[in-house]
């Protein structure tokens, strides 16, 4: 068998990726995949044809097909075992299978095509194994990257003393000429720690405004105003009113110095400026706990959703994660009891040493051989025992929604912004983020209000409406769509069970209103 290309093409023959195994040139290429649909027949059963030259060999999937253009002295059947296993394959790295979603893969795609096919020739791999070898870590690169790390941070450390002594020179010099030695004495000490505060608040030189909502947790609108942070009650507890704003909560506005004496310079003359803000990117994950337990299993849920600004869901996807951490090596000789909310949208995904059989029947994670215990001392998350994935196009599977409305009247736009948080989690650190346009001062917030569902309206100049948006959330919750848990741990060498913990979370990876 001889597979002369593995393509992608649209339903009109547009290739969107084409893997070539042999010297070929584009114009042929192009032009072998622009006669195919040509040659497709409307009501056959069978998924190939022939040309004098060629044979095509493909499978529709949504709204592309997946082809091998091979020879005709090729084994039909090892050409549709080849393309069972792209079949496979290309979902795996592109979660939308259209036009957009390929190209956007392109890459990942034509690697994972050539871990399948060699030099013409199928590989004896699975799915698993394309997917490990794709993503394949280097020591060597990710040394580099520490050591360029290094570098930067040094860096950025030479050029806080370096700004630290130019501050205590210029104030220096200016006691000197005010005042004599005297002068210069006592204010020294005071210029010193004036340099300093001016360093630390260099870093926060943007302005926002932070509205505490609470669902079981906190949550902020990260905006250019200043109003006072509201606090909203828990589902099932009363109603709280808009309370003053809390300990670091409100709107910070934080320059250097140098840069305020120029505000004020400008101010001295008729002038107000106000920097551009954009979205916050803070992570919502929180901070690792320490090992205390001999056992300890995670399980994460990332979740990504695009939202559209008219209505509709654009994008959602859920993938989790159950991992594993040991701190003796002796407890790793286990068998590990799950629990799952029985969903179908769930696909499940054990790691290449679990024993599938025993998962599929029993809902039972164990290794394959059991002389072999589950490795201890991993760092970070520890050893990834199982995965799965949730794709929907329900809009109710959405944990937040979120309406703005920007609207321009005369000379000034309003913004209305609406939420409302689904029962099925207890969302907490919700952060709300609108990128402003630039402005000459802080927008007036004419309401803030809200519990499980609010509401927020805001006023600035004219401006388009398309520059409130794309609209940033995170948020956080310890409860997940697939209700994963360990119900038990059985050791395989007798004895009491050792003790074991658990961690739920479910963290925003990317959550867009567009």
């Amino acid at each position: 068998m001889v597979v002369l290309a593995a393509s992608v093409t649209s339903k009109s023959g547009k290739a969107l990726v084409s893997r070539q195994f042999v010297d070929m040139s584009r114009i042929r290429i192009e032009g072998l995949l622009a006669a195919f649909p040509k040659l497709i027949g409307s009501g056959k059963q069978h998924t190939y044809v022939e040309t004098e030259n060629v044979r095509y060999v493909y499978q529709p999937m949504e709204g592309i097909y997946l082809l091998l253009v091979t020879n005709k002295q090729s084994n039909i059947l090892e050409d549709l075992d080849t393309l069972r296993l792209l079949s496979k394959v290309v979902p795996e790295f592109s979660a939308s299978l259209d036009e957009e979603g390929i190209c956007k893969h392109a890459f990942e795609l034509i690697f994972a095509f050539d871990e399948v096919i060699s030099l013409g020739h199928k590989e004896n791999v699975t799915v698993a194994q394309v997917r490990q070898y794709c993503e394949m870590e280097s020591h060597e690169e990710r040394l580099h990257k520490l050591v360029l790390q290094s570098k930067i941070n040094e860096t950025k450390d030479v050029m806080k003393r370096k700004a630290n002594e130019i501050d205590k020179s210029k104030i220096e010099r200016g006691k000197l000429e005010k005042g004599g030695y005297s002068s210069l004495q006592s204010m020294s000490s005071m210029g010193s720690m004036g340099s300093i505060g001016r360093m630390d608040n260099s870093f926060s030189n943007d302005m926002g405004i932070s509205s505490g909502n609470t669902f079981g947790g906190s949550s902020g609108f990260g905006l250019t105003s200043d109003v006072d942070s509201f606090s909203t009650k828990s589902k099932g507890r009363p109603a709280a009113s808009v309370a003053a704003p809390a300990k670091g909560m409100g709107m910070k506005l934080g320059k250097s110095q140098r840069t305020n004496q120029f505000l004020e310079s400008l101010k001295a003359e008729g002038e107000m400026i106000v920097e551009d803000v954009g979205p916050s990117t803070n992570p919502t994950r929180p901070a690792a706990q320490p090992l205390t337990d001999p056992i300890t299993f995670t399980a994460e849920e990332k979740l990504n959703v695009t939202l559209k600004r008219d209505g509709g869901l654009s994008n959602f996807d859920v993938q989790g994660t159950l991992s594993l951490q040991i701190l003796n090596q002796d407890d790793g000789f286990i068998h590990v009891q799950i629990e799952s909310a029985s969903n179908p949208e769930i696909k499940f995904k054990t790691h290449p040493n679990i024993n599938k059989e025993l998962f599929s029947n029993e809902n039972i994670l164990g290794s394959k051989d059991p002389n072999r215990p589950f490795p201890a001392g991993q760092s970070g998350d520890g050893l990834g025992l199982l995965k799965w994935r949730m794709q929907s196009k329900d809009e109710s599977a959405v944990p937040l929604t979120i309406n703005c409305w920007p609207s321009v009247s005369g000379n000034e736009t309003y913004v209305s912004i609406e939420y409302e948080a689904s029962s099925m989690f207890d969302l907490q650190n919700v952060v709300i983020s609108v990128p402003l346009p630039a402005l000459r001062e802080a927008p007036n917030v004419r309401q803030v209000d809200g519990e499980w569902s609010g509401s927020m309206e805001f006023v600035v100049p004219p401006a388009d409406t398309s520059v409130f948006f794309p609209i940033s959330v995170r948020f956080s919750a310890t409860s997940t769509f697939s209700s994963m848990k360990v119900a038990s741990i059985v050791p395989l060498k007798g004895g009491a069970p050792p003790k074991y913990s658990q961690r739920t979370q479910l963290v925003t990876e990317s959550y867009q209103v567009v």
